[in-house]
């Protein structure tokens, strides 16, 4: 049995992880214990462990750094504190679950990754997408080479927070305020960045390396001061690839999340469904959903993470990866204040 702590309940997906825990299968004598929960706030980690039904709520995070049977710790902190945490939970030796994104920019982020990786720990964060078979089968094709040469690709993550103040401070709920998460101060981004490093991810993920981006990123309704609500990069792959990213929380629909074409092939996932135009695939005519094997879909990066504590091999998003993403949306954010293209 994996036991594991909460170190930091700010992020608006610990209640989620929470609800992944208590839907283990056998919880709450399965195969994954929560010992302990700590935030500087304690009416967080209250309210999580109470939510939880188990774990003991400690008010200094060396309780959880000291105690050898601690195997691995879920950072949702906000992000303004992860390098602390990070690199602290690397010297004790523990595994992490660290929410995205990993840093408030490269500088940091590169730091955390090399002490992370010299510390042997295993490392996951929320980049949940790669879980879906819409595109894993889309990376399966690509390496496959079916896809030709790829030509461009394009990208979109978008939701309705600030149009629905999603983020509002909430002084009757004081443990379930995610006000901090629209203040790029704290959050190490605004709106764009929040959701665009999932697709972000995903653009990687199949296509590798980004040598160039420009971008243009703004607020619209000013739901909060100084938070970006929308925006869209254009980006120029290594390998040749053009790309876009577009992401926001003004947006009362997103059926579009990614469309990748080549000289063979092209793929369209839209509302979930993948479309899929090839010769080599019968039936693959690009106007009928495809349907996909249901053990193409992988658990949520949240499981798979404690998967990999009880000795499973399932496939991890690695520490150098998820610093590569801050690393290119940081330039996005410079490319979008200069308004010219930046070299990474």
């Amino acid at each position: 049995m994996a036991t594991i702590a909460f170190v930091g309940c700010a992020h608006i997906h610990t209640p989620g992880f929470v609800k992944r825990l208590r839907e283990r299968s056998g919880f709450p004598s399965s195969d994954v214990q929560v010992k302990y929960l700590w935030d500087p706030n304690p009416v967080r980690s209250e309210h999580t462990a109470q939510t939880l039904g188990q774990g003991e709520v400690v008010s200094n995070v060396k309780t959880i750094w000291k105690d050898p049977s601690i195997d691995g710790v879920v950072i949702c902190s906000e992000t303004d504190a992860h390098k602390k945490l990070v690199l602290a939970a690397a010297k004790a030796g523990k595994h992490m679950f660290v929410e995205k994104p990993l840093g408030l920019g490269s500088r940091d982020s590169l730091q955390m990754a090399r002490a992370v990786g010299a510390a042997g720990v295993k490392f996951q964060t929320g980049y949940f997408s790669r879980s879906m078979a819409v595109y894993r089968f889309i990376r399966q094709e690509i390496e496959a080479g079916r896809f030709g040469t790829i030509t461009r690709a394009q990208a979109w993550n978008c939701h309705s927070g600030a149009l629905g103040d999603w983020f509002a401070t909430k002084p009757n709920e004081p443990a379930l305020d995610w006000r901090w998460m629209a203040d790029p101060k704290r959050a190490g981004c605004g709106a764009f960045g929040d959701l665009g490093t999932h697709m972000l991810d995903i653009l990687m993920w199949l296509l590798g390396d980004i040598e160039a981006v420009t971008a243009i990123i703004r607020p619209v309704i000013n739901r909060y001061e100084g938070c970006d609500e929308t925006g869209q990069a254009m980006i120029r792959f290594a390998s040749g690839v053009t790309g876009s990213l577009t992401a926001g929380w003004v947006d009362v629909a997103n059926p579009v999340t990614l469309m990748v074409a080549g000289t063979q092939a092209h793929a369209s996932v839209i509302n979930g469904q993948l479309f899929y135009a090839c010769k080599e695939i019968p039936g693959a005519d690009g106007k009928t959903p495809m349907e996909l094997p249901e053990d193409m879909t992988l658990p949520h990066a949240f499981n798979l993470f404690i998967d990999a504590l009880n000795g499973k091999d399932v496939p991890l998003v690695s520490v150098h990866e998820a610093a590569a993403r801050v690393r290119v949306m940081e330039a996005m954010y410079t490319a979008s204040r200069k308004g010219r293209w930046i070299s990474l």
